[in-house]
């Protein structure tokens, strides 16, 4: 078939009313869909792990102060020392759980007696065995 044989609108190398694209087309669609899929997996990925420690970091500050603030009121309505301790927050937080480390913490500025007197106390919140954690420390008197 000359040039003058086709009929217009009719592009070389290819039959009559047979329009369409080729293999290498399809294949270079295809490896640049592959390519932009995988941008869009990996943001999506990204995204529910940066929501999941948005959540954790929004509610690790307000489950250790519960925790620590049970803790205190079970040890003196069992009027027990305060002592090292861990649990979950059960049902309404499941994979959280807490710690609490109690220290002595001495003190030379305020003296022998009163540092006595003076616990640091550590309270961990952890989440997904411990891949994320929050830590809160304070210090109490406490007279034992």
């Amino acid at each position: 078939m000359s040039s003058c044989d086709r009929r217009p609108g009719q592009v070389r190398g290819t039959a009559a009313g047979g329009a369409g694209f080729t293999l290498l087309e399809v294949m270079v669609a295809l490896g640049i869909m592959a390519i932009v899929l995988t941008g869009v997996y990996r943001l999506q990925a990204q995204t529910l792990t940066m929501s999941m420690e948005t959540r954790f970091y929004t509610q690790a500050p307000l489950l250790a102060r519960s925790a620590l603030t049970r803790y205190e009121e079970n040890a003196r309505r069992e009027q027990r020392p305060l002592t090292s301790d861990q649990g979950d927050f059960g049902r309404e937080f499941p994979g959280y759980s807490w710690k609490i480390q109690v220290d002595e913490s001495p003190s030379e500025t305020l003296g022998v007696d009163i540092s006595r007197d003076l616990k640091r106390i550590q309270v961990q919140v952890l989440s997904n065995q411990g891949q994320l954690v929050y830590a809160l420390r304070t210090y109490r008197f406490v007279r034992e």
